[in-house]
């Protein structure tokens, strides 16, 4: 989702809820700038205006990004901003929108074969790593045998909780796992592995009914679990992490324009990354991954989701 997602393929703190695919929607009235208005596309190939969808316009960061494009790339940004995360996608399919930042690869693999779409990364920002907790042990290797362990039962925060939990030893999965396993590919286990919605498992963890849970940042922000009650967390530069990272999209025929190109590398000026610390407190991992091995990323988690019968 660019982040962290909708609540979080895990996309960043400011992304709240996960909504079900919705392939298309005849049109979509957005809100940009504080003016309600429609998003258009230009045809050139060096545009000076550019729409980007995104689902936190009014984060400060932005401005500060929108500011960057008209210094340094004579571009005017436009930011369209969604508060249902089913939409960026079809509108940048039906060219309502330019680009998108929202999401991370293995939302975009999810969309991509489930709509039957072929929207393309072309730059990469952060990654948010997902946190294992526990308020009665320091580490995970401390957690006893047979301890209950909850993780989020949706369907992408489920895989990667899983991966999660066998990077930290507790699990192993069939096949080493993918983006796209579930509580059935679970081969070896230490502890009891239990799925709840992801709004519970913060709840879960603070009752007492589980001895450790994996918590989005968001709820764990909501429930005021401390940094210190994070006893493992995936490792942002490991290959089970890589769909993880979030991405600025644009449609397949537009993934080599310069211009689109410049803007998503510009997301990683250090006035921007400063910015978007300040707003996600402190959690994100940036990243600078060329847009082919993105596309590359992408092909791989499409086969995986593909072969898990999405």
């Amino acid at each position: 989702m660019s982040e962290s997602t909708p609540s979080d393929p895990q996309l960043p703190a400011r992304q709240r809820s996960r909504k079900p695919w919705i392939v298309a929607a005849a049109a979509v009235v957005v809100v940009a700038a504080g003016v309600i208005t429609f998003a258009a596309t230009r045809g050139s190939d060096d545009p000076k205006t550019v729409s980007i969808g995104v689902t936190d316009a009014s984060q400060p960061y932005w401005k500060t990004y929108a500011d960057l494009a008209k210094q340094k790339l004579d571009v005017t940004v436009s930011f369209v901003n969604f508060n249902d995360y089913s939409q960026p996608n079809p509108a940048l399919k039906q060219k309502q929108l330019d680009l998108n930042e929202f999401q991370h690869i293995q939302y975009l693999a999810n969309y991509n074969v489930t709509a039957k779409d072929d929207l393309q990364p072309i730059g990469a920002t952060a990654v948010y790593p997902l946190p294992l907790y526990s308020l009665n042990y320091k580490s995970a290797t401390e957690l006893p045998a047979n301890a209950k362990v909850a993780i989020p039962n949706d369907a992408i925060n489920q895989a990667r909780g899983l991966l999660v939990l066998q990077s930290a030893g507790l699990v192993t999965l069939k096949n080493g796992g993918s983006a796209f396993s579930s509580t059935t590919d679970i081969d070896t286990k230490k502890v009891d592995v239990v799925t709840l919605d992801a709004s519970q498992t913060a709840g879960a963890l603070k009752s007492g009914s589980v001895a450790a849970a994996i918590v989005n940042n968001n709820y764990a922000t909501s429930a005021g679990l401390p940094k210190t009650a994070a006893v493992f967390q995936d490792d942002p530069a490991s290959s089970s992490a890589a769909p993880y990272v979030n991405i600025f999209v644009a449609r397949a025929a537009d993934k080599d324009n310069a211009t689109y190109l410049k803007l998503a590398e510009l997301y990683q000026d250090p006035t921007v990354q400063a910015g978007v610390q300040e707003s996600n407190g402190g959690t994100a991992v940036f990243r600078t991954v060329p847009p082919a091995e993105l596309q590359s990323l992408l092909k791989t988690v499409q086969d995986q989701a593909v072969a898990a019968g999405k």
